[in-house]
């Protein structure tokens, strides 16, 4: 158990906020883990996924991560809202939901529901970094076109080319919104898959979502053993 102090509060979506806890020392984990995290006064920690890549951590000496809360700011077991300076404990990491350090495969999908894209964007920044060989692609759905985390990030990525991205928002869509719209369907998740055979999938959502995907996914020809979930 450690206490860490916040050094910074963003917002990044109506509904969630971007936290980045100040490092004292080594904090060694793996791309995709999680970490307890409460005030120092409360008796109960909530897991959060880590959002930040190891190699982010190492080189910023912070972890960052991607907070949902409440109309009066509160997260996690009604806590009192983030602000900078403010210390919580942190337990962790745990978690077995993690970028391997080895894999045959040539081609990384990640899908990702609301906040589940926190710990798939830190295995992303992870791959990137260590140079990872292949193709990565992101399916990326959210209930509105505003409640993206780290949209600018991914667009970026794609941008260059680094990743294959699309976007889909369940509701709220505007006449200026240029993703697509609706559940995230079979036929996005073939457009994505070249050789299911050479495919790693990654996903992270919520509950209902992390039980259709992975039927869509076998579905389309990918073993039950490339399909790996975060599962709280």
């Amino acid at each position: 158990m450690r206490s860490l102090r916040v050094c910074s509060v963003r917002r990044t979506t109506p509904s969630t906020r971007v936290v980045r806890l100040e490092l004292d020392g080594k904090f060694d984990y793996r791309a995709g883990q999680s970490a307890r995290l409460g005030p120092e006064d409360a008796d109960a920690l909530v897991p959060y996924s880590i959002a930040s890549a190891p190699e982010d951590s190492r080189k910023g000496q912070f972890l960052e991560f991607l907070i949902k809360v409440d109309a009066q700011e509160r997260w996690g077991e009604k806590f009192d809202p983030l602000r900078r300076g403010m210390r919580l404990k942190v337990n962790g990491p745990e978690g077995r939901f993690v970028f391997p350090e080895q894999t045959s495969e040539r081609h990384f999908m990640f899908i990702a529901g609301g906040t589940g894209i926190a710990p798939l964007r830190a295995m992303l920044r992870h791959s990137r970094a260590a140079g990872q060989h292949g193709t990565f692609s992101v399916l990326y759905s959210a209930r509105t076109p505003q409640d993206f985390s780290y949209r600018g990030e991914l667009r970026g990525m794609a941008r260059r080319g680094e990743i294959q991205l699309l976007l889909t928002a369940t509701r709220g869509v505007h006449d200026r919104w240029r993703g697509r719209q609706g559940r995230i369907t079979s036929a996005e998740l073939a457009s994505l898959i070249t050789d299911p055979d050479d495919t790693l999938c990654f996903v992270c959502g919520p509950a209902a979502m992390v039980d259709e995907v992975p039927q869509l996914l076998r579905q389309l020809g990918v073993d039950r053993s490339k399909i790996l979930l975060e599962d709280w």
